[in-house]
């Protein structure tokens, strides 16, 4: 275990906004997981960071151009098989990453699901490709991140809880719970998740992020066991926690 601030975990994802859910996630479980880590030293433990310490996060989008720019390559096949969906993209950011000096010391890998149902096991093959330098927390959100915020949504007052049920009589079903279901692309739709939060948290951010801080990780678990929300922060317990060299609290 490092005795000084410095460890480094590269954030890999589409948006700013996934970004924030990813570190802020990542940060609840590590509190939880290792005893000596809290709110109020957790900034000073571990940075997340892009290609470089300096960014915030590596974007998919720009990622492809970096990888191809330094002749980086991921094969059409995998063990033999095809890659599921997205495979090839995330052994890229991998390797691209893998190429750092010093490289980071874990990485996260965090993109929507969207339709495409066998996304998380994309990323899964690429992780599995070989043995990296670092080890690698998958998050894959169905079907969006704001799913993963609405399991953490719990109403303050009454007029929270008047938005609530009407959501939940507007769609038949507890959007907290049954996330997954909010599978619409079109913006605005009923079964849209943005939608949904934005109807819930009128697109405040520091709401948005309460509802990551404040519910019980085991609640977060429990109604996001559809979603990934559950699957995200089992790994970071499992592959992250040990990077710092403490047993899981009790």
């Amino acid at each position: 275990m490092r005795e000084h601030a410095g460890y480094s975990i590269a954030v890999v994802c589409e948006a700013d906004a996934d970004r924030r859910t990813a570190c802020a996630l990542c940060d609840r479980a590590l509190c939880e997981a290792v005893e000596w880590l809290d709110s109020g030293t957790i900034d000073f433990i571990r940075g997340y960071q892009g290609l470089s310490r300096q960014d915030s996060c590596l974007k998919w989008t720009s990622m492809k151009a970096m990888a191809r720019a330094r002749h980086i390559v991921a094969h059409g096949f995998s063990g033999g098989r095809p890659r599921e969906p997205d495979a090839a993209m995330a052994e890229q950011a991998l390797k691209l990453l893998a190429t750092l000096d010093p490289p980071p010391d874990a990485v996260i890998l965090m993109r929507d699901a969207d339709k495409l149902s066998r996304r998380r096991e994309g990323f899964e093959q690429a992780r599995d490709a070989q043995p990296w330098r670092f080890p690698v927390v998958i998050g894959v959100a169905r079907t969006k991140r704001e799913c993963w915020i609405l399991a953490g949504y719990e109403p303050r007052d009454d007029a929270e809880r008047s938005l609530l049920e009407r959501e939940r009589k507007e769609l038949g079903f507890d959007p907290r719970s049954g996330a997954e279901q909010l599978w619409a692309s079109e913006e605005g739709a009923k079964r849209d998740a943005k939608r949904v939060l934005q109807a819930l948290t009128g697109g405040d951010q520091e709401r948005e992020e309460a509802c990551m801080k404040e519910p019980s990780l085991a609640v977060l678990k429990q109604r996001g066991a559809a979603t990934g929300l559950m699957d995200y922060l089992n790994e970071i317990e499992a592959r992250l926690a040990p990077l710092f060299g403490q047993v899981a609290k009790r």
